[in-house]
């Protein structure tokens, strides 16, 4: 995938290690892991506790949204770089079914169209250990007037 629509993937300009330590210095709230990065988008992981959990000892929404989320604006700093100030313009989430309350999320996500001012992508989230989906969410990310794209190496 790249910008302008081809069937190219991306070049990462920000890799796992880069991307780590930008959250941990940006958001130290957050507490979802980056498994992997690639041109087309990033693997995360949140530690499931009972913070996350709902009554019935489900992960809840909101939770499930903070990973979605995340695997999204890091999927977007993996191919521009470091656009600190790009925020979230739509977040559609479908629960598909229940998540275990006791495993971790993991979340795949791809972007779908890169543009200048909007990028779009989809997370499909994970219970580890299955393949079946737990939720799938899409989402836009509104990027600032300002922010130059890294140049591709």
């Amino acid at each position: 995938m790249s910008r302008r629509g081809g069937d190219a993937m991306d070049t990462v300009v920000m890799d796992k290690a880069a991307l780590t330590e930008f959250l941990r210095a940006e958001f130290p709230q957050s507490r979802v892991s980056i498994e992997a990065v690639s041109g087309s988008g990033v693997a995360v992981r949140q530690v499931i506790t009972v913070d996350h959990l709902r009554p019935g000892g489900t992960v809840s929404g909101p939770a499930l949204m903070a990973v979605a989320d995340v695997a999204l604006y890091v999927s977007i700093l993996a191919i521009m770089g470091p656009v600190a100030l790009a925020v979230t313009t739509s977040l559609t989430i479908n629960f598909l079914r229940k998540p275990a309350g006791d495993t971790d999320i993991l979340g795949e996500c791809r972007l779908l169209k890169v543009g200048r001012r909007l990028v779009v992508g989809e997370v499909t989230l994970y219970s580890d250990g299955s393949r079946v989906p737990v939720a799938h969410v899409t989402g836009t990310y509104a990027i600032p007037p300002d922010a130059t794209p890294a140049p591709p190496t």
